[in-house]
Order: structure tokens, then C-alpha cells, then sequence
């Protein structure tokens, strides 16, 4: 009588033969082209509908926001840089007039220099803005600040400070670019928010605060501009590997100088920056690009709140001492 491993080994051997079988084998071939092929077509219409559209992309210099520039520059659109470094700016702007990357006609940037924590600074930007090419297309709310700290031991005016640069900055220049999209009835609205805009994780009260606010306000933003044709893409992504945690704030204001492991080993500036390409080609209305974890963290949530706020808790615990500032 056969032993079970031969029996399983005749299994595999007739499985082998039916797949590579004259009839199934072309089939399986033909199926992977053309999943492959809608793929394709799908990447070159996404990057057909920002070709010559007019793209401003806040905190442009660095991390996110460079890798968005680098990659809507070479799909054609005219970009408009926004910073508060000139120099920097003017950097980014001169290794995209020298990349000969991409088939596809591309513009020079333009570079427009302003903070987007000074309020008094914000409308004459958006004027500067328009300026440029007399109209936007497509606004990428991507500037921000990250936070590390306990409650307890943090300054109110660092909470106000990260609320100034990830809420208040983009709500400031989405109201002010926001009529002439509407007189035109075209536009797009992007904020790069997080996953932490879903669920909350200790010892980022500040950061993630601000990130539930521009969830809240771009989802109210998109129900009320629908009628103007203006679409409105909330991005919520995981850890990216940028320097967002070493330049984030502490409780007391000073710089957090720590590299996270969980950023470290976050993906890649250019594949997120490739999604936030898609969403805008796609017209999607809320994006999360995270891992499995945080992904089902945002529906535990809702569909077992108990078992979160217990899990936030043991984490709380676990990351109390490191975290302590």
C-alpha cells in the first residue's frame, strides 16, 4: 500500500501536468498579459489626466512632497513648489529641469516661499499662487509636522503649533485657492493626512489631533463642493521612510532627533507618491495606504471599540519609558 507521502508526491506530479497541459497553460499566460496589460493602461491614463494640469504641492522640499513633485513633473503636469525654504525650492527646481527621465513633455516649476503657520502669510501665497499659470488644477496639501510626548508634560503651544502647520496651514490655502476652482467648476483637493487621522496611538496626541481635524474637514469639504464638480482625496498613509520623526516635536518644543524603527522600515517616499498620483487620476475620495495592522486597527475600532482602547492601553505601557520626554 503507498505511504501518504507518495500518495501526496502523485498528487503534485498530476497537478504539475494538468497546468502545464497545452490547454491550460496558454490560458494562464494569457490571463497574467492581460491583468498586466489593464495595469499598464490604467498607469498611462492616470498619468494622462494630470498632463498640463496646474499641480501645487505644499512642503515640497523634502521627503513626500519631493518624491510627489519628482513624480507628477514627469507625468507632465506644471507644478507649482511651495516651501519655506527658497533655497531648497530652488534646488528641487533645477535637478527636475535637468531629469530627462519620461517621454512626456514636461514644464519648469514654479516656486512660490511662505510658512504655513504664519496666517498673514497664507493669502498673499495663494495670490502668488494663481499668479503663476492664473489657475489650479490640483492642490496637494502635503506640509506637516510630526509629534512625540505625554499629555501630561506637553506645552500647550506646541499643540497649537502642530495644529497651525497640519490643520490650520492647509485649511487656510484650501479656502483661499478654493473660489477660483469653483468659478472655474473644475479642481482637486488632495490632503495627505495619516492613518493616525483614523485611530489614535499614544503618545502622538498632537499629531494625530491634527490629523482627525483635516479627516473631519476635507470630508465636510467634499460633500459641500460635489455641486461645483471640485473632488476632494483624503490620503491616509502608514510610516513612510522620510525624516518626519526626526524632525518631529517633543512636548517641551525642542526637536525628537530619533529615527523610529517603524518609520525606518515604512515604504518608500516614491511608491506613495505614485498612489497619491493614482488617487488623483482615479478620483478617489479617501485612500489608506497602510500596512494589514493599522488597517484593521481603524475597523476594530469601530467594530470592537473595547478591545482597541484595551490594546492602546497595553501599548501605552509598553512604550511609556522610551517615550517619556
Amino acid at each position: 500500500m503507498a505511504s501518504a507521502a507518495s500518495r501526496r508526491s502523485l498528487l503534485r506530479a498530476r497537478v504539475m501536468d494538468f497546468v502545464t497541459s497545452t490547454a491550460i497553460l496558454p490560458l494562464l499566460l494569457g490571463c497574467v498579459g492581460v491583468c498586466s496589460l489593464f495595469k499598464l493602461l490604467q498607469w498611462l491614463r492616470t498619468r494622462a489626466c494630470v498632463r498640463n494640469a496646474v499641480v501645487v504641492i505644499t512642503g515640497a522640499t523634502s521627503g513626500l512632497g519631493r518624491e510627489c513633485a519628482r513624480v507628477f513633473h514627469a507625468a507632465g503636469a506644471k507644478l507649482v513648489l511651495c516651501g519655506r525654504n527658497a533655497e531648497a525650492l530652488e534646488e528641487l527646481t533645477r535637478e527636475l529641469a535637468a531629469s530627462r527621465a519620461t517621454k512626456v513633455q514636461t514644464h519648469k516649476p514654479y516656486t512660490v516661499t511662505f510658512d504655513l503657520t504664519d496666517p498673514g502669510a497664507i493669502v498673499g501665497a495663494a495670490a502668488e499662487i494663481l499668479q503663476c499659470f492664473g489657475y489650479v488644477d490640483v492642490l496637494i496639501n502635503n506640509a506637516g509636522i510630526s509629534y512625540r510626548g505625554t499629555i501630561v508634560d506637553t506645552n500647550l503651544d506646541v499643540d497649537r503649533r502642530v495644529m497651525e502647520t497640519n490643520y490650520f496651514g492647509p485649511v487656510a490655502l484650501t479656502k483661499a485657492l478654493l473660489p477660483s476652482m469653483i468659478r472655474r467648476r473644475q479642481g482637486h483637493v488632495v490632503a495627505i493626512s495619516s492613518i493616525q487621522g483614523k485611530i489614535s496611538v499614544p503618545f502622538r496626541s498632537a499629531y494625530a489631533a491634527s490629523k482627525h481635524a483635516t479627516q473631519a474637514f476635507f470630508d465636510c469639504l467634499r460633500a459641500e463642493v460635489e455641486r461645483h464638480d471640485i473632488e476632494v482625496t483624503v490620503v491616509s498613509p502608514g510610516y513612510i521612510q522620510t525624516s518626519l520623526s526626526l524632525n518631529a516635536v517633543t512636548a517641551d518644543g525642542s526637536k525628537y532627533g530619533v529615527m523610529d524603527e517603524t518609520t525606518a522600515q515604512g515604504r518608500s517616499p516614491s511608491q506613495v507618491a505614485r498612489d497619491v498620483l493614482a488617487a488623483v487620476g482615479k478620483k478617489k475620495k479617501d485612500v489608506v495606504l497602510a500596512d494589514v495592522a493599522p488597517s484593521l486597527a481603524v475597523y476594530l475600532r469601530t467594530l470592537a471599540p473595547r478591545l482597541f482602547f484595551s490594546l492602546m492601553a497595553s501599548r501605552a505601557r509598553k512604550e511609556w519609558k522610551p517615550k517619556r520626554c
